[in-house]
C-alpha cells in the first residue's frame, strides 16, 4: 500500500482468488464458519461458487495471507469463526470495485446523451485527475474541458465514482439530454 497526500493507492490484486474473497466479503460483510468442523475449507467452498474452482490449500493460503496483510480479521465466538474486512481491506475492496467498473453498452441506443460535468477545486487535484482518467477508461468522450459525454446509461457508475472520490453534488453533475447539437463526431466516436 502506498500513501501519497492522504490518498491510498493499492497495487492490483496478484491473484484471482484474492479478488474473489474480497468481493464476497464486501457483498456479504461477514463469512461465518463452524470451527467444530474438521472440514473448515470445505465449508467455505460450499458457501461460495466463486471459491469452488480453487484447491483447498490455495483457499487456506489466501485467507492466511489476507489476514497477514491486515485486510481481513477473524473472530472466534461460541464455536463459530467470523471473517470480516478490516478498514484497510474495505479500502482495497473499494479500489478493486472502481478498477473493475464498466459501463454496459446496450444493443440499441436510446438516443440520449449523458453528459458529466465537474468543477473540482485545486485542493482536490488528485481526485480530479483520477476522475478524468477513469472517465476516459470508461469510454467517455472529452467534449470540452471538464465535460465528458457518453451515450449509455451510467447513473450508478457516476454515483459510485462520486462517493469513492468524496465529491459533492456541486462538484460533479450528470445530465441526460436528447439534443446535444451537431453530434456527428460523437456518433462516429461511439460508432452509432
Amino acid at each position: 500500500m502506498l500513501r501519497k497526500n492522504n490518498l491510498v493507492n493499492f497495487r492490483r490484486a496478484r491473484s484471482e482468488i484474492v479478488v474473489d474473497i474480497l468481493s464476497i466479503l464486501i457483498l456479504t460483510g461477514v463469512i461465518m464458519i463452524a470451527t467444530t468442523s474438521p472440514y473448515f475449507i470445505v465449508n467455505i467452498l460450499k458457501g461460495f461458487k466463486q471459491l469452488k474452482k480453487y484447491p483447498d490449500k490455495k483457499v487456506r493460503s489466501a485467507f492466511y495471507n489476507l489476514k497477514k496483510q491486515g485486510l481481513i480479521d477473524f473472530e472466534n465466538k461460541k464455536g463459530q469463526i467470523f471473517f470480516s474486512l478490516t478498514d484497510v481491506g474495505k479500502k482495497k475492496a473499494s479500489w478493486m470495485k472502481i478498477d473493475n467498473l464498466e459501463i454496459e453498452k446496450p444493443k440499441k441506443w436510446d438516443k440520449k446523451w449523458r453528459m458529466v460535468m465537474f468543477d473540482i477545486a485545486q485542493a482536490k487535484r488528485q481526485e480530479r485527475e483520477a476522475l478524468r482518467g477513469k472517465l476516459k477508461q470508461l469510454g467517455f468522450f472529452l467534449f470540452q474541458k471538464s465535460v465528458w459525454v457518453i451515450p449509455y446509461k451510467c447513473d450508478k457508475e457516476i454515483e459510485m465514482l462520486k462517493k469513492f472520490f468524496g465529491l459533492k453534488d456541486s462538484e460533479i453533475r450528470l445530465i441526460t439530454i436528447d439534443n446535444i447539437g451537431e453530434d456527428g463526431e460523437l456518433r462516429k466516436f461511439f460508432k452509432l
